[in-house]
């Protein structure tokens, strides 16, 4: 079903009742897709334009890989921590600071996946390699980036791998060696998305060249549980 077919009173009604952090992401996503002519019907009664004028004295605008630098940087940093006290009637809430970093992964992430449709393709490698080492630091060290009421890890960041994987390996592809690029897809999927690890083989296969496609043959379809 197409989004244009939508009962428009239902999806106001169905807003309304996201959670803070869903309506952040929206609301990051949203800046990121509107012309900015547009922005004035979106935010002008809400927010002055001239807050975020452009002085001329700025710094030219950053690239992707340079804002996932900085966005690596202030998580490691530990600045999007942010605890309450928690108790049994919040402990399935999120503190602003982790949603504010939950929005800002989703974006970067999402710029991440349009940018490995062009070449050159080593900048967007590296970004992603970037945003998937604070994953895997969350997930060795939980409460050292974000704080976490209840659960902890990476997958409380909620990555729409299904998205972002095939992007990835389409960087990994382009001059990795067969044995390095196989281990590389190996690692992530190992990482992050065992429990789906068959659909993500048949999506690195389909990116890599011959030679590639050899070594993701001699690795498990499957791995053994431990």
């Amino acid at each position: 079903m197409s989004w244009s077919a939508v009962d428009l009173e239902k999806l106001r009604g169905a807003l309304s009742r996201l959670k803070r952090g869903q309506l952040l992401i929206i609301a990051h996503r949203a800046v990121e897709l509107l012309a900015p002519s547009k922005l004035e019907a979106l935010l002008g009664d809400m927010l002055s334009p001239s807050r975020f004028a452009q002085t001329g004295s700025e710094s030219p605008a950053k690239s992707l890989l340079e804002e996932v630098r900085e966005f690596h940087s202030t998580g490691v940093a530990g600045e999007y921590y942010d605890s309450f006290d928690v108790n049994s009637k919040n402990c399935m809430q999120k503190s602003e600071g982790t949603e504010e970093f939950i929005a800002g992964f989703d974006r970067l992430m999402n710029l991440c996946v349009h940018a490995a449709a062009k070449t050159p393709r080593a900048a967007t490698r590296e970004a992603f390699g970037l945003l998937l080492d604070i994953l895997r630091r969350i997930d060795d060290s939980p409460d050292s980036i974000i704080f976490f009421a209840d659960e902890a890890g990476s997958w409380q960041v909620g990555v729409d791998w299904r998205s972002a994987l095939p992007a990835y390996f389409q960087c990994l592809a382009d001059d990795l060696t067969p044995e390095d690029f196989a281990s590389e897809v190996d690692r992530t999927i190992t990482s992050f998305v065992d429990y789906d690890r068959p659909h993500h083989l048949a999506a690195a296969r389909r990116v890599a060249t011959p030679e590639q496609k050899k070594a993701l043959a001699r690795l498990p379809a499957r791995k053994a549980r431990r």
